[in-house]
């Protein structure tokens, strides 16, 4: 479990840059799809340094794949340009719940991932957003294995027992460790 996760925050993204004169940052999210900002009552931003700052978001809209976050008290181009670096955080308890057969990454990451034939994989490592579905990377025995999420191959979701069960179709795994 992450340091972030025990203080009950998750990552929404990172900010990658500025935009425009009154203090935009450009924040790459986490995943495509997050609408968690927009909603955001407050965000808290860790600096490289690791330190934590708090903010009240003024604006956050999606442009051009990324959002563009505007904080109070950071509402110019040079009050905004020192957080260009820093990592996005909010708070768990302010996020909706999912659909019931849906999860937030931070809920998946770090699951022991275990196939019906193979046995243990390992643990989900990242995620990967595709325009076609999510990919889970997982990380074991057999080195990195790439698992689409769909429901095809993923059988069952349980955060609370820590585990993932899928059913991986032969040759998705390598197993022959010469590779």
């Amino acid at each position: 479990m992450s340091q972030a996760h025990q203080e009950g925050l998750f990552q929404l993204g990172t900010v990658v840059g500025t935009h425009g004169l009154r203090g935009d940052l450009k924040v790459r999210p986490l995943s495509e799809d997050s609408t968690s900002l927009a909603g955001a009552r407050e965000v808290v931003l860790r600096n490289t340094d690791g330190s934590l700052q708090s903010f009240r978001p003024l604006r956050a809209t999606q442009h051009k794949g990324l959002w563009l976050l505007r904080l109070e008290g950071r509402e110019s181009i040079e009050a905004a340009q020192p957080l260009v670096g820093c990592t996005v955080l909010m708070a768990l308890r302010d996020l909706p719940e999912p659909a019931a057969d849906e999860f937030y990454w931070h809920q998946l990451q770090g699951l022991k991932v275990v196939d019906r034939q193979l046995g243990e994989l390992g643990v989900m490592t990242d995620l990967l957003s595709t325009a076609a579905h999510d990919i889970y990377v997982v990380e074991g025995p057999f080195g990195e294995v790439l698992i689409p999420a769909v429901a095809q191959f993923v059988l069952d979701i349980d955060p609370e027992a820590g585990l993932v069960r899928v059913d991986l179709p032969e040759g998705l795994v390598r197993l022959n460790n010469d590779v």
